[in-house]
């Protein structure tokens, strides 16, 4: 995987300075409301704790919690790649952890979900090393050049500049790697997949993944936590702070 920027993967060891000091309030107060957590503990980088190997790949939900100091010992001991939550609103939260999720769309205890876009710069074509699907037959997998972040970067700036002509609440998130954009505004929640697709589908030329969009992907990286796949913080921005963002120098975790 080909990262730029000195971009790389954190070890374990980081992973736990990181999550020891990590400020899950911080986190939740961003998002607004309770939630499911979830961790992916090495399925890209292949750095996990050795004694959870048998659940490196899949997401592990996190929701049967009474406390955020309960999430973060969870954490703590996964030490994993990835901290993520769960966009979905659920009637009562004491019931996902008896339910697959998977299926919450034709659950009676769901609610909706939170709208969001997921702008990756493998996801475009780079004028210098060609198109995305050529990249990936070369084996680049989640890498990307320069060039490809700063496309990426442009076109998060006129996606939310797009968004916010019919939203009100848009808020940009450096994702660690590319760009999430998060719509909060409350009638988003009970859009139908019919009506998902059909914005991914009129976004979908900014190099988003129409999987989040649609609602099959309903996981997306916690703000404030740490991308194990290039050391850096899921870091909340601004639209104008995107357009000068580089990540060579933003975003730092402090063992970098």
């Amino acid at each position: 995987m080909k990262l730029p920027y000195n971009m790389r993967l954190s070890a374990l060891g980081e992973r736990q300075q990181f999550y020891e000091s990590f400020n899950l309030k911080k986190s939740r107060s961003w998002v607004g409301r309770k939630l499911v957590f979830a961790v992916i503990i090495g399925r890209h980088s292949a750095i996990y704790p050795a004694e959870y190997v048998k659940d490196k790949d899949e997401p592990l939900i996190i929701d049967n919690y009474h406390t955020l100091k309960d999430v973060h010992i969870q954490i703590l001991k996964f030490l994993p790649e990835g901290v993520y939550y769960d966009r979905n609103y659920y009637k009562d939260f004491s019931l996902c952890h008896s339910y697959d999720l998977r299926k919450a769309w034709t659950w009676d205890n769901f609610l909706g979900q939170q709208l969001a876009f997921d702008l990756d710069p493998e996801n475009v074509d780079c004028p210098i090393h060609g198109p995305s699907q050529e990249r990936l037959a070369k084996g680049w997998g989640l890498g990307f050049c320069e060039t490809a972040f700063k496309i990426t970067s442009t076109n998060t700036v006129q996606l939310y500049d797009e968004l916010k002509k019919n939203y009100t609440d848009v808020r940009i998130v450096f994702s660690g790697r590319g760009f999430h954009i998060h719509v909060f505004d409350k009638d988003t929640k009970i859009l139908t997949r019919k009506e998902r697709k059909a914005i991914a589908s009129r976004y979908q030329k900014y190099g988003i993944d129409p999987w989040v969009t649609n609602g099959e992907m309903r996981l997306i990286r916690l703000p404030y936590s740490l991308n194990g796949l290039s050391s850096r913080v899921v870091l909340p921005l601004t639209v104008s702070e995107v357009a000068e963002f580089n990540p060579k120098h933003g975003a730092l975790p402090f063992f970098v």
